[in-house]
């Protein structure tokens, strides 16, 4: 193993020209245009909701957007491998663009909900397409510097989308939001068509059509889907023994189950070929990738959560008070990324992440409504910092233990488990909130809520009028409640540190696919170690072999 590793990354900065960086800018603003529209639409859901006459239905203005980003995942990744990645991120963004308007333009719920669909399926496409050109223009141990950049571009996001959602909402009128997508969405596409100078693979039309294995998509779109509904019916719309919420989610999962199965044995070239998966290293990376995505994105939501319901905060001041989140989340992921290429070793700092983690959510179990500053900012930066650290540390153990042709088909893999599993973070924290708000809650006031509502989402808005000591039970009964999901999150957080047992350090590959590279490759100069990608797969089979207990 020592011979393997003797070889030094290659510097961050050395051969990047014009052409190089014109591609990255390219990639920043069409991963900008996704994060500010899925950062700022949240805000506005009430506002949509009450003007398009939308009742019980506006959660399906995120679902919908949801479902379809996390169902297009596998699919957009074949589309780059047969297509090229070039043309797959155009159409991406036309996809966004033409959702953009039709929200926009939306004049009921129906017409809304299909259009965040269909501005879903750009927006998940978009950011798989951003993850899997990275892979194409740096090598895996470039990767997490400028993984830390694209992660940046998420937190100026998180940071700007929901106060400009307040203002468009507050002063203009909330179909802004969509329109401004139109201008910028234009600029990511010219960007991308002068600047994304990617090669393409060669084939006819009907050549490349031939390749694509359409049963197998359509499969994993339809068991997502059904799965992704019935984790969002689940305790909310019916409760969880529902013929309804097990139905979808039976079904659902079956249909998972059967692609995976079909995957492995009808088609040639298969959606995810499963020797992404054929190590102990990767699937380590991969279930780690789950339980982050579920850890993630249960933070972003319910913290807000916290400070509107015990701090009686507007969304806007709550958006105010997760910046210890969002502006720590990517910088630290950044400097991971710098540590691990200075290192080439991934292991300590992922350890390092999952025991921030456990103890952040462990301190967020003892947050009370009258918590200090100190004490939610404090707990809040220890935990981003692991979920960022995780963040950029999972793809390292996935890529460094699979072929460089492979790349695509495991980016867009872990895409999907992260996605998939941040429906799951949302649908468990929202179940856990509402059964013990039903719980925690003065009986009297809770029955003023009938079956099908969510209920934090129902109280939040009234906490301030309510009159004393009402008031104070209601923000108590919200903090503990809160502690039972903090609880469960620090359970998971565990779960992913036990993940690290199952993880090697296995050598990083110093090449890049040619197939995809930059159609000019002298703006591009590659490492000359290594020799070549055959040389660097060579490497990794003698790697494979020392680390896989498969």
């Amino acid at each position: 193993m020592a011979s393997t590793t003797s070889e030094s990354p290659p510097s961050s900065g050395s051969g990047k020209g014009s052409t190089f960086w014109l591609c990255f800018i390219a990639l920043v603003v069409a991963n900008f245009l996704s994060a500010l529209d899925l950062t700022a639409v949240s805000t506005a859901v009430p506002t949509i909701t009450n003007d398009l006459h939308g009742g019980d239905n506006f959660v399906w203005i995120g679902t919908a957007y949801g479902l379809s980003s996390t169902a297009i995942l596998p699919f957009s990744g074949r589309l780059a491998d047969v297509f090229g990645r070039r043309p797959t991120m155009l159409v991406s963004i036309s996809i966004f663009l033409l959702g953009s308007a039709l929200a926009g333009a939306a004049q009921n719920m129906t017409w809304m909900i299909t259009a965040r669909a269909v501005q879903g399926i750009g927006s998940g496409a978009i950011v798989n397409l951003g993850s899997i050109i990275l892979g194409d223009l740096v090598t895996l141990a470039e990767r997490g510097t400028y993984q830390g950049l694209l992660i940046l571009i998420w937190a100026l996001a998180g940071a700007t989308g929901p106060s400009i959602s307040g203002v468009l909402t507050e002063h203009a009128t909330w179909r802004w939001l969509f329109y401004l997508n139109l201008p910028l969405a234009g600029v990511s596409f010219v960007l991308v068509a002068a600047f994304l100078r990617v090669r393409t693979p060669d084939g006819t039309i009907k050549e490349k059509l031939g390749r694509i294995d359409w049963i197998g998509n359509l499969i994993i779109i339809a068991g997502t889907t059904l799965a992704l509904i019935g984790l969002t019916w689940g305790g909310i719309q019916f409760p969880w023994g529902d013929t309804h919420v097990l139905g979808a989610l039976i079904l659902g999962f079956i249909l998972i189950f059967s692609f995976f199965l079909y995957e492995t044995l009808v088609p040639k070239e298969p959606t995810i070929p499963l020797d992404v998966m054929k190590n102990r290293v990767a699937v380590s990376g991969y279930i780690a990738t789950f339980f982050h995505g579920v850890l993630t994105l249960t933070t972003i939501f319910y913290l807000p959560v916290y400070f509107q319901a015990c701090m009686e905060a507007t969304p806007l001041q709550s958006s105010t008070k997760l910046l210890g989140t969002t502006l720590v989340c990517a910088p630290i992921s950044f400097i991971t990324g710098g540590v691990v290429k200075k290192t080439g070793k991934y292991l300590l700092v992922n350890i390092v992440g999952w025991i921030f983690m456990l103890i952040g959510f462990g301190l967020f179990t003892t947050l009370k409504a009258d918590s200090s500053t100190g004490a939610w900012a404090g707990f809040q930066v220890l935990t981003a910092a692991g979920i960022g650290i995780i963040w950029s540390a999972t793809v390292f153990p996935i890529l460094a233990s699979i072929p460089v042709h492979r790349f695509a088909a495991a980016i867009a893999f872990q895409n999907f488990l992260r996605t998939f599993a941040q429906t799951w973070g949302i649908a468990i924290s929202a179940s856990i909130l509402q059964n013990e708000l039903k719980k925690n809650l003065p009986a009297a006031f809770a029955a003023q809520f009938s079956e099908g509502v969510e209920i934090a989402y129902a109280v939040i808005p009234i906490i301030p009028g309510l009159e004393e000591p009402l008031k104070t039970e209601v923000r108590a009964a919200f903090a503990a409640s809160m502690s039972v999901v903090w609880k469960v999150m620090t359970g998971l957080a565990g779960g992913g540190l036990l993940t690290v047992l199952l993880l090697k350090e296995v050598p990083m590959h110093t090449v890049m696919d040619d197939r995809y590279g930059l159609e000019d490759r002298s703006q591009q100069k590659l490492p000359t170690k290594g020799g070549s990608l055959e040389a660097d797969e060579a490497v990794l089979r003698t790697a494979e072999t020392q680390s896989s207990d498969a």
